[in-house]
């Protein structure tokens, strides 16, 4: 049990006769909590009754010790159809959850675009709050009910992103996420976030999710209770189509790039105890040379989870470039009239056709990070990104 001392200082209007409404405008009493001064009853009661606290009324004269659980947010245990802390709310006839976010400042990157951690954040985070608003949350990082009697977890086993547009800092984003069943032991979660303003599509994303025994640390078997649970919100619709998924071959020690002794931080670790996959992602494009980073932008990544990474894991990130095929088309890469994302020369527009040849060099890198064992090495996630070149706007002519 632990104790609680309480400093904050509120002030309340209150609703009295004139003639005392001057003497108690900002009046407050306090009671000591611990030894220290609080504030009183009925404060802590509005606090509770506004925010959804845990807070309990106390005795005035008495000493008291408040189980710090006491002061966290409740989780829901029925199913919530508002949230106006997270301005979130459900949609698609119940099952589906829509968020509204700000792009804030440290959200974005040297040219005031999200970074692409910062939407595989806000993917995870809407992801959670839909779980959040089922009542079906347990104590577990997203796990239910059944799957924490169960000592079960979920982990990410595939995930694409395709970005389509960066949002800028001070963007009103509305994400828009779901479930649908993947196999009989498996569950896809989509995404789509677009503008709220205008309804323009920022970015689509897909994954497919797994249960691990959290002791164990190895895969199970969906338990029909958990089932039960989480198929009622099962939706038949997908943000990105993949009727064949692509396959993403292993690199070996021959890649052209290689970061070695890469460790995680304490800071790295997610409420499950292993490096979240937001990291993983950060270790793979800082393999990539900063001279193509400069000048393109992240379009299309795919990514195939093999294993957890640990806080006392080294970790190698391995890079090769693929030379992707793109339509022959008489540009110098130092003409920026742009058309769907790459760069065209005035040749082009003269009527030179889109025939002459192309050195935009490659635009697509497949990826590896692998644990550094004594006699071998561990995959932890494949990947593959596709790349486009920045758009550099070209001035009006005066």
């Amino acid at each position: 049990m632990a104790s609680v001392s309480c400093h904050p200082a509120f002030y309340t209007r209150c609703s009295t006769n004139k003639k005392g409404q001057e003497k108690n405008k900002q009046k407050l009493n306090c009671v000591k909590i611990n030894g220290t001064k609080s504030f009183s009853p009925s404060k802590v009661d509005l606090l509770s009754q506004n925010s959804g606290l845990a807070i309990p009324s106390v005795d005035a004269e008495a000493n008291v010790y408040i189980a710090k659980e006491q002061f966290r947010q409740n989780i829901p245990t029925k199913k919530q159809l508002v949230d106006p802390f997270r301005q979130g709310f459900i949609t698609d006839e119940g099952v589906g959850y829509r968020q509204t976010v700000v792009i804030r400042s440290y959200e974005v990157g040297p040219d005031k675009t999200a970074t692409i951690e910062t939407i595989l954040n806000l993917l995870q985070e809407t992801a959670l709050n839909h779980v959040w608003m089922s009542g079906l949350l347990g104590d577990g990082f997203g796990a239910t009910h059944g799957m924490m009697k169960n000592n079960l977890i979920w982990v990410v086993s595939r995930m694409q992103v395709q970005v389509d547009h960066y949002p800028i800092w001070g963007e009103v984003m509305e994400i828009d996420t779901w479930v649908g069943a993947s196999g009989k032991n498996g569950m896809r979660r989509d995404w789509l976030l677009r503008s709220q303003a205008t309804g323009l599509v920022f970015a689509r994303a897909t994954s497919t999710w797994v249960m691990m025994n959290q002791q164990t640390r190895r895969l199970s078997k969906m338990p029909d209770e958990v089932r039960a649970e989480i198929s009622p919100w099962f939706i038949e619709k997908q943000a990105i189509k993949e009727e064949c998924p692509e396959k993403i071959d292993k690199l070996d020690d021959k890649a052209r790039y290689v970061n070695s002794d890469l460790k995680p931080n304490r800071s790295d670790l997610d409420m499950n105890h292993h490096v979240n996959n937001v990291k993983y992602v950060r270790w793979m494009l800082e393999a990539i040379p900063d001279e193509f980073l400069e000048n393109h932008q992240l379009s299309n990544i795919i990514l195939e989870y093999r294993r957890e990474c640990g806080s006392s894991d080294v970790v190698q990130s391995l890079c090769e470039p693929q030379q992707v095929e793109l339509i022959k088309a008489g540009i110098q890469q130092n003409n920026y009239n742009c058309l769907n994302g790459y760069s065209f020369s005035s040749g082009i527009l003269e009527g030179n056709g889109l025939l002459e040849s192309l050195n935009l060099g490659p635009f697509s890198y497949t990826h590896l990070l692998q644990i550094k064992g004594n006699s071998k090495n561990y995959e932890i996630v494949r990947g593959k990104t596709i790349w486009k070149k920045k758009l550099i706007a070209t001035p009006f002519p005066t």
